[in-house]
């Protein structure tokens, strides 16, 4: 079997993956701290390239923003995401930078690291428009889910280029059906939960599994769910009425437990198919992030707890990411009167012939 080996860039690349997920966890940090206005500027800080302290800075601060008074810690907070999604993006600058200089190389990404550029690019708008736009709830989702595609992104293009995981030979079609629509499940998960939390809809309901004492509460979905909502209050705190809000986050958990059973489907199939390790990863991934949701609301959303769950929510689309990349196409090699497939499973190197 032809062995693999790792293409050039793959280092810069794992390294930016990593990056990207302290990323995440820290824009999740900033807006559970109510950090998301600490600077009501952007890209500085009232003006400065960090939060002002001295006599001077906060008479500047004071006088050209009257409404927005200096809060140190929350300014930090959002300093420190954005100088780490700053160098994020410088990051993915020379990726694809190095990708245009290598697109002779046979097999190196070219079309992956550009469209990563032009989504850190759109991820910086949308940055600026969380600031600009005064935390409004369709612009917080949006960057969230912005941060989650950069993630997944750049984990793919350190698979492809590590040469370590060959795709798999043999694989059923439905089983890659069924991966993609997990992928795609989390992904609405994803983008309910930064609904929850632009809302500020984490607390709507503190029992669990009832909401209110009630199975079914009083609801809003027309409020909850209204994407028209209109460009000017401030939204920090949230504006919508409890109802609303109960609505929001009756969604996530239905949303929950809809993807668990998909996942735990897609784990027994590939149980099923001898992918029993790529069946134990989702399933720990699975466990936990949920362990996390019902802590969060048991326990009140204490910020370690919410901040994991974050960095949950990102890990199950790693693992998805991963287990969609080793179920693409099996390879066919030709060999003498009939066809081969190569592929290397988890346990051991499996070939399927026919003459």
């Amino acid at each position: 079997m032809a062995t693999t080996t790792r293409r050039p860039g793959y280092r810069l690349a794992l390294g930016a993956t990593v990056l990207a997920l302290l990323v995440v966890m820290l824009g999740a940090y900033t807006r559970l701290t109510h950090a998301g206005l600490g600077c009501p500027d952007w890209p500085g800080c009232y003006g400065f390239i960090g939060v002002p302290q001295s006599e001077a800075q906060l008479a500047h601060a004071e006088r050209h923003f009257p409404d927005a008074p200096v809060e140190a810690d929350k300014g930090w907070n959002e300093m420190v995401h954005r100088y780490f999604a700053g160098s994020l993006g410088l990051l993915i600058l020379l990726l694809a930078v190095q990708a245009l200089r290598r697109r002779a190389i046979p097999g190196q990404p070219l079309k992956l690291p550009l469209a990563l550029l032009a989504l850190v690019l759109l991820q910086a708008a949308f940055g600026m428009w969380t600031v600009t736009l005064k935390l409004w709830p369709q612009v917080v989702t949006a960057h969230l889910l912005g941060g989650f595609a950069t993630l997944g992104l750049l984990f793919l293009l350190t698979l492809r280029l590590s040469g370590a995981l060959p795709p798999l030979a043999g694989v059923l079609r439905h089983l890659r059906v069924l991966a993609a629509l997990a992928l795609l499940a989390v992904v609405g998960q994803v983008a309910l939960g930064g609904w929850v939390s632009s809302n500020y809809a984490a607390v709507a309901c503190v029992d669990l599994p009832t909401c209110h004492g009630e199975w079914w509460p009083a609801m809003d979905f027309a409020n909850g769910f209204h994407l028209s909502q209109h460009i000017g209050p401030n939204y920090l705190g949230g504006q919508l009425d409890s109802d609303a809000r109960t609505a929001i986050h009756m969604s996530h958990r239905l949303g929950a437990l809809l993807v668990s059973v998909l996942l735990l489907g897609l784990a027994w199939q590939l149980h099923r198919g001898g992918l029993s390790r790529l069946a134990t990863l989702l399933l720990l991934a699975l466990g936990v992030q949920v362990s996390l949701g019902i802590a969060n609301v048991l326990l009140h959303l204490p910020l370690a707890v919410a901040v994991a769950h974050n960095l949950g929510g990102a890990s199950l689309v790693l693992v998805l990411v991963l287990v969609n990349y080793r179920l693409r196409a099996a390879q066919v090699v030709k060999q003498g009167a009939g066809l081969r497939l190569i592929g290397r499973g988890d346990d051991e190197v499996r070939l399927y012939s026919r003459q």
